[in-house]
């Protein structure tokens, strides 16, 4: 998972601002109870996704993939005095984990929590968003891509998490998952309504500006 040299990443993790108490809390609880803790943000790449969202101070933002609740965290600190965050995931058997924390973090208001499939979701959602964050299921990224294109402003941002998928997109896929990201980095490198930088932070963030 480390892109650059192990003593880099410490010094950048050292260099960089504290996680609130509630998201430390929600990285040790994840890593000690929960199934595959590395799918969570973490605090490097989590204090990126907050000032993002500081940046833009979205209305409305779109998280397809909630897992424990942490990025959804991150993007509620700097949402918009009236902004919100939809957040999506389809696993309802650890929703618990970020239902406490939304309530601990004192932000609940501000995040609508849905439990269910992404792809059922999203369609009927007439909502026009500021930010998106993609980190679902890999094989239906180009899919979400293309279901909330419509859905963003004009201006507007989508960043698509695992981009890089353990340095596995720049070989011959061997799996669908790597696949799906090369077909998906490959379809938004070509798509002229956009504009994208694929960051190299953790397991890279293919970040895009609808023009």
């Amino acid at each position: 998972m480390n892109f650059i040299e192990e003593k880099i990443e410490k010094y950048a993790v050292e260099h960089t601002t504290e996680q609130p108490e509630y998201l430390y809390n929600l990285y040790r609880e994840t890593h000690l109870k929960v199934l595959q803790p590395i799918m969570l943000s973490g605090h490097l790449q989590g204090r990126f996704l907050k000032m993002v969202s500081a940046m833009i101070r979205p209305k409305n933002v779109l998280e397809i993939g909630t897992f424990t609740g942490y990025s959804a965290l991150c993007f509620a600190e700097g949402l918009a005095e009236d902004g919100k965050i939809y957040t999506i995931d389809i696993n309802e058997e650890i929703a618990h984990v970020a239902r406490k924390y939304f309530a601990e973090s004192g932000m609940e208001n501000k995040i609508e929590f849905m439990i269910g499939n992404a792809l059922e979701i999203i369609p009927p959602l007439d909502i026009e968003f500021d930010l998106v964050f993609i980190d679902a299921d890999k094989v239906n990224y180009l899919n979400y891509y293309k279901m909330v294109i419509d859905k963003v402003r004009t201006g507007g941002f989508i960043l698509g998490d695992n981009a890089l998928w353990h340095g596995k997109v720049t070989e011959k896929a061997d799996d669908e998952d790597t696949a799906a990201l090369q077909e998906f980095n490959d379809f938004v490198q070509a798509d002229t309504r956009v504009e994208n930088v694929l960051l190299p932070l953790r397991d890279g963030i293919m970040c895009i500006q609808k023009k």
